[in-house]
């Protein structure tokens, strides 16, 4: 799950401070799972499940004459054991049943057990308020809200599949399945494994029956249910299908279209080809998360699904399809023994991202990613978690910035040790050896050693097993006499062994040296024959570290036009961006709009500053060509963004001609820009879009209503208002969102409340594992300390819808 974004990371990790009270370790193995048989039906009226559950199991080591059972609020009405009925205890969401006789290792038994499953009544607690872990989920069930179909889904990670089917609900059980679901005829259906077949009912329903033949966890199993466009695709001859609702069958495969070629890389790149018999990707309302991995059916929450005129500019969904896919090696082909070595699952398929974009785009957007990656969790607060953690209150608390952004930045660490061929070597080593079974980091160390011969204690204990990163302090002594430069690196905080990579810049001429700091002071001294232009510290850029490193404006210019990886060419322009009353840097930054890379052109160009002095001219001749002609629609926005701030009538016409385009940064770049010069014409413009376009262009125009301070407007403003404050990393547009947010939480505008507490509620849901839930309770909680001190005569009737709000969050 995949682009977390940075403000609003920085601003939960202040409410979570989990407390470390209890050793989580793997969870005891007394039976195992063989396999899993099911047949459901739905009780739409009631939201609850009739199920019948077949288990087979067997001791796993030790003679056993007990089960205990994992049942979360369910109805129990019959147990068996081999078709004889069994004396059980149903108590605290355990089924504790006396088996017929003692069984040994290797003895198989199944048992039987009819229930209903009540979700709504579900109450898993979480650390500090109760999860919203119902496993199984109803949407608009009695088709009561026209604006959302209705949906059934699951939801098993953590421990939440037990809330509709029995099992031992750990992620060290890996059992077989199929599954009968019994459905109303207009739904389709999706869940693990093949679809086997369909019977039509004498009562107007259907049964569908699934069947998985290969083992995983119980939290990976799935069922999916509602109205669904099936748009079909293959892979070497198995089935990729994507299911989207009707409105966005047309664009399905500009969304999910990559994934056979992902599925290629990722059984190239592992050497382990994809193991299951289908791949299958389904996208529901009111996700509790942004997507989830089970087996041969992936979940996405609703984001994933754009319009042509956002996918023309970028999928913001890509990564997370890649991260969801390659979890089908780690994850669910080998899956972490326990929460505490969550890494093993979640870096990795974090990892993946920066694997596909390097492979599909190059080196230059995986760099941009890795760095969005680090920079969320150096901003998280984070520095006190281990990566694996066996004390933890809560384990939904594994789920942060350190198992996926932090631990994604180590595997790239570890990979630079040891080398591509030994690293991708080393993860087909692992796979393989624990293949359909479970693994620990320990495990993950030992492949890795195996391969490389190397020992990587240093390595795993420094990194999996210990806490923090590297900040480093970086000075220079040159020793004009004898032509050498002593490069001091200090160590604060904790003291770190890593492999530096450090290039010496003479004129354009590089020299690399690798180094090995080990101590809190080193020093290396290298000799040279011309004063060096530039030296370059974590010149390969893969170090998880803060670098204060005292670089002079010619050094960072020099940099820029020398050192080629992403972020020595993001750094500079930074940095150069803040001297543009300097004639060569502003000269610099006007030639990075020809960086081949479109970041750094979209950098420069919300940098630039046209009011100095320097090339005024030669800067706007440039960034109009952007505008018009950049392949990019990304580049060519933001340029109508900087002419836009111009205010210069003779721009109308290509802000009037971007207001037909088909990308939507464009058309609402456009229409922005065009409202710094006509805003009459604007506004008249706003009121003949459609409702609809008016969502797509969300950021712009809410930008006018803020600007224009029409308190009219507040319904659509508080739509929105959240994501310009959480979502964006523009300081300008938080600040601006902040006082519209000021505006709707003091009116008596209910329209606005009830907008604003519905977003709330939506992204508290979707970025639950980020704990946005629990912020936002926070923050409604204030907004009815708000209202209750306001003179509004409506305020009680708006202090409810605020603290219904908060219900459907804790719930």
């Amino acid at each position: 799950m995949k682009k977390i974004f940075l403000t609003l990371i920085l601003l939960i990790s202040v409410l979570l401070n989990a407390q470390e009270k209890e050793y989580r370790g793997e969870r005891e193995k007394i039976n195992d799972l063989i396999h899993t048989k099911l047949k459901v039906d739905f009780n739409f009226e009631k939201s609850q499940m009739n199920g019948e559950a077949w288990i087979t199991l067997s001791p796993h080591f030790y003679p056993t004459n007990k089960l205990v059972l994992d049942a979360k609020s369910f109805k129990i009405y019959e147990v068996k054991i081999n078709n004889n009925n069994a004396p059980y205890n149903y108590s605290n969401d355990e089924l504790t049943i006396e088996l017929d006789k003692t069984y040994k290792k290797e003895e198989n038994y199944t048992v039987y057990i009819k229930y209903t499953a009540n979700p709504e009544e579900v109450r898993q607690k979480g650390s500090n308020v109760i999860k919203d872990a119902k496993g199984l989920y109803f949407i608009d069930p009695k088709d009561e809200d026209p604006e959302k179909p209705t949906q059934i889904w699951t939801q098993g990670e953590t421990e939440s599949s037990s809330c509709w089917f029995p099992t031992i609900d750990a992620p060290n059980q890996k059992t077989t399945e199929e599954i009968y679901m019994t459905v109303p005829n207009k739904f389709v259906t999706l869940s693990n494994g093949k679809l086997i077949s369909q019977t039509s009912n004498a009562d107007g329903t259907r049964t569908d029956y699934w069947k998985m033949d290969k083992k995983h966890a119980p939290y990976l199993f799935f069922m999916g249910v509602g109205e669904f466009s099936i748009v079909k695709d293959t892979w070497n001859g198995i089935d990729v299908n994507y299911y989207v609702e009707k409105e966005y069958e047309s664009v399905a495969k500009d969304i999910f279209g990559k994934t056979p070629e992902m599925m290629t890389f990722f059984s190239t790149i592992t050497g382990v080809p994809y193991q299951w018999n289908k791949y299958s990707q389904i996208v529901v309302r009111d996700y509790v998360s942004g997507a989830m991995e089970n087996t041969t059916a992936v979940v996405h929450g609703e984001a994933a699904q754009q319009k042509k005129g956002q996918l023309i500019d970028s999928n913001e969904w890509e990564g997370t399809i890649a991260h969801e896919l390659f979890h089908h090696w780690f994850g669910d082909l080998v899956t972490a023994e326990s929460w505490s070595n969550l890494t093993v699952n979640e870096s990795f398929a974090t990892y993946s991202v920066y694997l596909w974009y390097e492979h599909k785009y190059g080196k230059d957007k995986a760099n941009a990613h890795m760095y969005d990656d680090v920079q969320t969790y150096l901003q998280s607060q984070s520095e006190g978690k281990k990566l694996v953690r066996f004390y933890y209150e809560n384990r939904e608390d594994m789920f942060d910035t350190v198992s996926y952004h932090k631990g994604n930045a180590i595997l790239h660490m570890l990979r630079d040790v040891l080398g591509d061929e030994a690293f991708f070597a080393g993860m087909k080593n692992y796979l393989v050896e624990h293949k359909f079974g479970t693994a620990e980091a320990q495990e993950l160390r030992l492949s890795f050693e195996e391969v490389s011969g190397k020992d990587l204690n240093w390595f795993f204990n420094q990194w999996y097993y210990g806490d923090g990163h590297i900040r480093l302090s970086v000075t220079y002594d040159y020793n004009t006499i004898i032509n050498t430069v002593t490069i001091n690196i200090n160590q604060q905080g904790k003291t770190f062994k890593f492999p530096l990579s450090i290039d010496i810049y003479e004129g354009k001429n590089k020299t690399r040296h690798n180094v090995w700091v080990d101590k809190t002071r080193n020093s290396f001294t290298f000799p040279f024959n011309k004063l060096p232009k530039l030296i370059n510290v974590d010149a390969k850029h893969v170090l998880l570290a803060e670098i204060d490193d005292k670089k002079t404006l010619e050094n960072y210019i020099f940099q820029f036009k020398n050192a080629s990886h992403y972020l020595d060419r993001r750094y500079a322009l930074e940095e150069i961006a803040k001297h543009q009353d300097n004639k060569e840097a502003f000269n610099t930054l006007i030639k990075a709009f020809n960086d081949p890379y479109s970041e750094i052109r979209i950098l420069a160009l919300e940098r630039v500053d046209l009011f100095q002095k320097y090339y005024k001219k030669e800067a706007i001749a440039k960034i109009e060509n952007l505008a018009k002609f950049d392949k990019k629609t990304l580049v060519r926005a933001a340029a109508i963004e900087v002419l836009g701030k111009l205010v210069e009538a003779k721009y109308k016409p290509l802000f009037e001609k971007g207001m037909n385009s088909e990308s939507y940064a464009i058309l609402g770049k456009s229409l922005f820009s065009l409202y710094q010069i006509d805003k009459k014409a604007t506004l008249n413009k706003i009121n003949t879009l459609s409702e609809g376009t008016k969502e797509h262009l969300a950021e712009s125009i809410t930008n006018i209503y803020i600007n224009e301070k029409d308190k009219t407007k507040l319904p659509f403003i508080a739509n929105h208002v959240l994501s310009g404050m959480f979502l964006s990393n523009n300081k300008r547009i938080q600040q601006l969102y902040s006082e519209a947010f000021k505006w709707i939480s003091e009116s008596d505008n209910k329209e606005a409340i009830t907008n604003l507490t519905d977003d709330f509620v939506k992204l508290g849901k979707r970025y639950k594992k980020f704990n946005f839930d629990k912020m936002a309770i926070n923050m409604l909680n204030q907004l009815v300390y708000t209202q209750q001190q306001s003179s509004n005569l409506n305020k009680d009737e708006l202090i409810l819808i605020l603290k219904t709000g908060m219900a459907k969050l804790i719930e």
